[in-house]
């Protein structure tokens, strides 16, 4: 059984989203402020985080940063914000997915459900997998990834995103094909949106996100995974 983290200040949407979430055999944990909760993710056994970012203690930003700090379990934003650099601001602290007030009780638990799955799904053919003589190095069945030895931490999509490239080296994804396949067919924004994750992702892997030798932009297509062999 998963445990959801409910993290709002109004206490009617907590009743409603935790009901919800109950019904669907989810058991859940509260916090009204970001401090509680951030205590409450460091105490583990949370499996995902719905998380407003208008706590009266912290932002919802600062509270996903720092469980991004700490954690790569997924978040998922409740927000009355709607603009697109909103979103991308978001997703560049380490969300997952967004919702936005008001919102659909259904589509909450169906998103909940769908990066719930997306988290867990890191199968891989090998037990580990690495590139260019160990700089990167993959343990699926772990859930880990190392640069040089040293772990990295990457948030679940970051995790998907890569896996999906380690999977099919060489092969050139489009930005629709890695919606589909990282954040889901569900996923109602712009296919640009992954532009933010893969981003993130180079920020993590790369020794120069700026001259990445992984992850390959194909102009006017998408993303390629070189498995660190230079261009």
């Amino acid at each position: 059984m998963k445990t959801i983290l409910v993290v709002d200040d109004e206490e009617k949407i907590r009743e409603v989203v935790v009901s919800y979430l109950q019904k669907d055999g989810f058991q859940t944990i509260e916090a009204d402020k970001g401090n509680k909760a951030l205590d409450l993710v460091r105490d583990g056994n949370i499996d995902l985080v719905i998380l407003d970012l208008m706590l009266p203690d912290l932002s919802g930003e600062e509270v996903c940063k720092s469980i991004r700090q700490v954690s790569t379990i997924p978040i998922i934003m409740l927000t009355a914000k709607v603009t697109e650099d909103d979103r991308v601001q978001g997703l560049s602290l380490g969300a997952d997915d967004y919702v936005i007030k008001p919102f659909s009780t259904r589509e909450l638990i169906a998103r909940v459900k769908a990066n719930l799955r997306r988290a867990h799904d890191d199968t891989l053919l090998a037990e580990t997998i690495s590139f260019k003589g160990g700089d990167l190095t993959i343990h699926p069945l772990r859930h880990k990834v190392f640069k040089n030895s040293s772990p990295v931490a990457l948030t679940p999509n970051e995790y998907k995103l890569l896996l999906t490239f380690a999977r099919h080296p060489g092969r050139t994804f489009t930005r629709e094909e890695l919606v589909e396949k990282v954040l889901g067919f569900d996923f109602e924004g712009d296919a640009r949106a992954i532009d933010q994750h893969v981003k993130n992702l180079r920020q993590k892997i790369e020794s120069d996100p700026k001259n990445p030798e992984y992850v390959i932009t194909v102009f006017a297509v998408g993303y390629r995974f070189a498995g660190g062999e230079s261009e």
